[in-house]
């Protein structure tokens, strides 16, 4: 719901300006995220070499998420984002819940981007000050989205590129120190290295429930590539396209990564708040390409931080105009940018800053804002979940003439919320992350108070029956274009 008012209002940003080869990288780059770089040293060091089947579950259940976000969003070309569908078939307090729910994920995960690049800046440059490099991420970043959304583009795309180079070039090299028998002081590089050295459970089965704690914030963004899609050319062939490679992408980019990591040196050498790239690199003697691995995980960083930006400023102009924010962040620059809208987020991201000087530890700080953010998506994603149980129950007719329809349908949605359920579970397993999940439910509470007040508004509820009108125009017109298909 919040996302319609961005066609009417801000056609230059959703004009379909983004070709096939972008929205391809940003697909990419958002199943490449922070917590792979950063996050996967923990990873590896709660759950042993058994990281490679938590990612590969989260990857294979995340998977069947895209692809009911695709059915709905092909339904009717009308929907901009999951919040479109979520207002129309859940009903509009479930567009306004996951419209600010998004925002707020996607402003946390700026904040723990922010966290990190100023920990990967510290590795380069020891004496330098965390304000510092805080600072200029965020103020380059404000300067990256007020451009046009093909800018944005044009970013994140070259971004993507840096990130698969970097994981490419490290599975090469982890490959050649393997077969060329490379020896450390932890011993040798070798495929032997993931079984030999307490088996592929070694922490038993809590070590690897520990490992989903940290691994779910690896994949947050991975739903970017629905909104971004709704501004690409040809989005019924893009989106399904870009949504298909998702089960490449994850064997590729995280099971192979990995499997190369601990295959040269053991998961017993990995530490918490430590890259494992970084140390690869550094391990094989080459320390000029360390430095650049580090440089590259930085971007990675920047790429994420940027496709928050994007998204949250997008996401709170849209509420804006819905009048479910206010109104000062609902207006555009003379390049159609929501500039206020940008100001306020990286306004937030500030915060990453003084968590960082709060804590004095950069890898708690880490910890908590990521359970935060998973938490959050989590309820994002159940939503597109939710919407596509009622989309079956409510539209059958739409559901029998999907060309791109969701496989495993009904029973496969309640296998992931089973899923869900037991993510939810794992974070209570651990102090940091137990504390991180008790405080989030205060977000949701907040939320229902202001839903309570704006509800009733005559004008909320005028606007709702917009975008219903609007909505029941698309199915026609695309009902119509089918029967005319059918009698030619």
């Amino acid at each position: 719901m919040t996302t319609k008012s961005l066609a009417s209002h801000q056609e230059p940003h959703l004009e379909r300006q983004l070709s096939n080869r972008h929205i391809q990288l940003i697909a990419i780059g958002g199943a490449i995220g922070t917590g792979l770089f950063m996050g996967s040293g923990k990873t590896i060091s709660a759950a042993g070499p058994s990281v490679i089947f938590v990612y590969m579950i989260i990857g294979f259940m995340l998977f069947f998420v895209m692809r009911a976000m695709g059915e709905l969003l092909l339904s009717n070309l009308n929907y901009k984002s999951f919040s479109d569908f979520a207002a129309d078939l859940l009903g509009p307090w479930a567009g306004f819940f996951t419209g600010w729910t998004y925002w707020f994920c996607w402003v946390i995960t700026g904040i723990a981007d922010v966290i990190a690049i100023a920990g990967y800046s510290k590795e380069l440059w020891p004496g330098l000050p965390l304000w510092i490099p805080g600072l200029i991420t965020i103020a380059l970043l404000l300067l990256l989205n007020l451009a046009t959304v093909k800018a944005f583009g044009e970013t994140e795309f070259w971004f993507a590129l840096i990130k698969i180079i970097a994981i490419a070039a490290l599975i090469v090299v982890g490959l050649f120190m393997i077969f060329s028998g490379f020896q450390s002081d932890a011993g040798p590089a070798t495929f032997t290295n993931l079984w030999s050295h307490g088996g592929f459970f070694p922490n038993e089965f809590m070590g690897f429930v520990a490992g989903f704690q940290i691994a779910v914030f690896a994949f947050v963004g991975i739903e970017l590539v629905g909104t971004t899609a709704a501004e690409a050319k040809d989005p019924e062939k893009n989106l399904p396209k870009a949504i298909n490679s998702i089960p490449i992408r994850v064997l590729l980019f995280y099971v192979g990564a990995l499997i190369i990591l601990m295959s040269v040196t053991p998961w017993t050498q990995f530490q918490a708040g430590h890259s494992p790239f970084i140390a690869m690199f550094s391990l094989a003697g080459l320390g000029a390409a360390a430095t650049v691995v580090n440089l590259v995980v930085l971007s990675s960083a920047m790429s994420s931080a940027n496709s928050g930006i994007y998204s949250t400023s997008r996401m709170v102009f849209g509420l804006a105009q819905e009048g479910d924010a206010p109104s000062v962040f609902g207006g555009l620059s003379r390049r159609k940018v929501p500039q206020n809208a940008l100001f306020l987020s990286c306004v937030l991201l500030l915060s990453g800053v003084v968590l960082m000087y709060a804590g004095q530890d950069i890898g708690k700080a880490f910890d908590m804002v990521t359970t935060v953010s998973a938490v959050c998506f989590v309820f994002v994603w159940s939503i597109i979940l939710a919407s596509y149980l009622a989309f079956r129950r409510r539209r059958p007719h739409l559901h029998e003439a999907s060309k791109y329809r969701m496989p495993g349908g009904v029973p496969m949605v309640w296998l992931v919320f089973a899923f869900f359920a037991f993510v939810l579970w794992a974070l209570t397993t651990q102090p940091d992350t137990l504390l991180a999940l008790l405080v989030t439910p205060v977000w949701f509470i907040l939320l229902g108070a202001a839903w309570l007040v704006l509800r009733r508004r005559p004008a909320h509820l005028a606007r709702y029956a917009a975008f219903q009108a609007d909505l029941a125009r698309e199915e026609e017109t695309s009902n119509a274009r089918e029967f005319d298909k059918v009698q030619k």
